[in-house]
């Protein structure tokens, strides 16, 4: 008998009898747990098409991180995609490519991540030098933010001046102006009783 986790998300009721793959199916990523094992068949088929993830990437026409997020369950795939990637993977059971691209993805991440050592890094260099790429994006876009959303993450590596392997990280990301927030253009005021 399975043991019930603590602060375990509450899983879904199970779809009425007759229902096919709709949209019961949706919030399967709920379940850490039955996304930890989707992961682990879709990185096997991976393996086993002996592409690296950047070879697997073109093949999709995506950029390398979000082939990497589709497989950890963090993005959609599209119907396109998916043409492209049963192709590529065939090892990829039916089952989990319908779970791919009909599952919205639960994008978040376990602070526990910090504690591996390259994770830890990347995100120390994003913090330490934050308020200076704030300053340049205030200084060269205005007052606003970089899109996360609207946004190409591709990772690579480059030669060093000493022969040494370098990462690159390109943060493509559409900037989101503030904007004033006149009265006459809320279209949905708050009520005032």
């Amino acid at each position: 008998q399975k043991k019930k986790r603590k602060n375990a998300s509450p899983s879904p009721p199970p779809p009425p009898a007759g229902a096919g793959a709709g949209p019961a199916c949706m919030y399967t990523t709920l379940d850490p747990e039955e996304v930890s094992a989707r992961t682990l068949r879709l990185l096997s088929a991976k393996d086993a098409s002996g592409l690296s993830w950047d070879e697997l990437a073109v093949k999709l026409g995506l950029t390398n991180a979000f082939t990497v997020q589709l497989f950890l369950g963090q993005a959609r795939l599209s119907a396109s995609a998916a043409e492209a990637l049963t192709e590529a993977v065939p090892l990829i059971s039916k089952a989990d490519l319908a779970a791919m691209q009909q599952a919205f993805p639960m994008r978040k991440w376990d602070p526990a991540l910090l504690q591996e050592p390259n994770v830890y890094r990347t995100h120390e260099a994003i913090m330490h030098y934050a308020e200076a790429i704030k300053t340049l994006i205030n200084e060269q876009c205005g007052d606003g933010i970089m899109s996360a959303i609207d946004f190409y993450l591709d990772v690579g590596t480059t030669t060093g001046k000493a022969g040494e392997k370098r990462v690159v990280l390109t943060f493509n990301g559409k900037f989101l102006p503030f904007i004033e927030q006149k009265s006459a253009d809320n279209s949905a005021p708050s009520p005032r009783d």
